[in-house]
């Protein structure tokens, strides 16, 4: 199983994190040409390499068009962000709170997962200033510019977690520093508020250590609390890439966020497979449940016709999942069926290397998963998109699983 391990012993900031990930895919231009998708302008990029305390890591640094003031002391990101950049000049700003960046986000042409992640994490700092400020989430506002860092932050975040496509996301116990900064409002404490909040009722494990700022910015919080789904210390993995992001600072220790991309062997124990016998439902009924089944998580859901006491005709559900879906899932089975009882067990798996492709042919591009086993390759497309293709095109749909394009490969 493919892992992203994210060692936030020296915080974690937007910007630290791109630079991270950026190394790991090994090309700058994706993301770049990507985040040309979000139609806004009004600011560049500058990607660059930073020694921090004998460390070579990137640097992104998102740049303010001259005509836009460069004050990053905003509403929503309200202190000083990691993008180091200041200017006296004031202008009149039309203000946008969060639908107003969701619509940014929607109306783009970046796919549907990027999308959905990123209005996920701008959703987790919106929620915690709106806390700490005691307004609505309407209410709510980025200035105009001092909104872009953070949509390239957020959106370029989800642009490289989705070209990684790791199977799985840890992190360590994240570092911030103390003392307190200025911000528009004053001085504050570090962890600043937003961070904070954000950190309320997450699976995120946070402590802090002995240095004199702060470490950790609301976007790199809500970052980790979207990614992450446990807190602990490198486990046993295979590297294959290192990421190393910087950022402005210069500290005791280095302003670095660190990133492992490799593979891990996955523990039976984090993988189970649960059952149960229903004798009074209908096949409309366990269809939908299998749809809700899916939708939260599950990775195997199928039904075996079986025979129960006094020869009547039923249906053993048997869903296959994570551990940390187990409850969820089994809530879902309790709450929409009739059963009273579930039974589950840990099992092992042995899983393929994947990868999801785009493969251009006359009648279109076919999604495909790409599967390598023993040095050898697999396509095995997308059903859906070959559907929509077949119907597009009037062709049988058997036709188009016989493309040269499709077998070649």
């Amino acid at each position: 199983m493919k892992v992203l391990y994210f060692d936030c012993s020296s915080g974690i900031s937007g910007n630290m994190t791109l630079g991270a990930l950026t190394e790991i895919i090994g090309d700058e231009n994706y993301l770049l040409n990507e985040l040309k998708k979000l139609n806004i302008d009004g600011y560049k990029i500058e990607i660059s390499k930073k020694i921090k305390n004998g460390i070579t890591g990137t640097y992104v640094d998102v740049i303010l068009d001259n005509e836009h003031t460069l004050d990053h002391h905003t509403d929503l990101h309200e202190h000083h962000h990691e993008h180091n950049h200041s200017s006296s000049h004031e202008h009149h700003h039309e203000h946008r709170n969060l639908e107003d960046v969701n619509k940014i986000i929607e109306n783009s042409s970046l796919n549907n997962d990027v999308k959905d992640l990123a209005k996920k994490i701008f959703l987790r700092v919106a929620e915690a200033e709106s806390k700490v400020h005691n307004k609505t989430l309407d209410e709510v506002h980025f200035h105009e510019v001092g909104a872009i860092d953070s949509i390239v932050d957020i959106v370029g975040t989800a642009i490289l977690i989705n070209k990684i496509n790791p199977d799985k996301i840890i992190s360590s116990i994240v570092n911030d520093g103390y003392g307190f900064i200025e911000c528009a409002h004053g001085t504050i404490s570090v962890p600043v508020p937003a961070t904070s909040e954000i950190f309320v009722n997450s699976k995120v494990k946070f402590r802090q250590i002995d240095i004199d700022t702060e470490l950790v910015t609301p976007t790199g919080a809500a970052i980790i609390a979207e990614l992450a789904e446990e807190f602990k210390t490198l486990p046993t993995m295979t590297i294959e890439k290192i990421g190393w992001g910087t950022g402005s600072k210069d500290l005791k220790i280095p302003n670095v966020l660190k990133v492992y991309y490799g593979d891990m062997q996955e523990k039976a124990e984090d993988f189970l497979v649960m059952e149960t016998n229903i004798d009074d439902s209908t096949g409309e009924i366990l269809g939908y449940v299998q749809e809700k089944l899916f939708e939260e998580g599950a990775l195997d859901v199928f039904f075996t016709p079986i025979f129960m006491k006094k020869g009547r005709p039923a249906y053993r559900l048997t869903v296959a999942c994570k551990r940390k879906d187990m409850l969820k899932l089994q809530n879902i089975i309790f709450r929409e069926t009739t059963t009273i009882g579930i039974r589950y067990r840990f099992e092992s798996r042995t899983e393929l290397t994947r990868e999801f492709v785009e493969i251009d042919t006359k009648y279109g591009k076919i999604k495909a998963k790409k599967v390598i086993n023993n040095g050898e390759t697999y396509i095995y497309p997308e059903y859906e998109n070959m559907k929509k293709l077949a119907k597009e095109n009037n062709i049988p749909l058997k036709e188009l699983y016989k493309l040269e394009e499709l077998l070649e490969k």
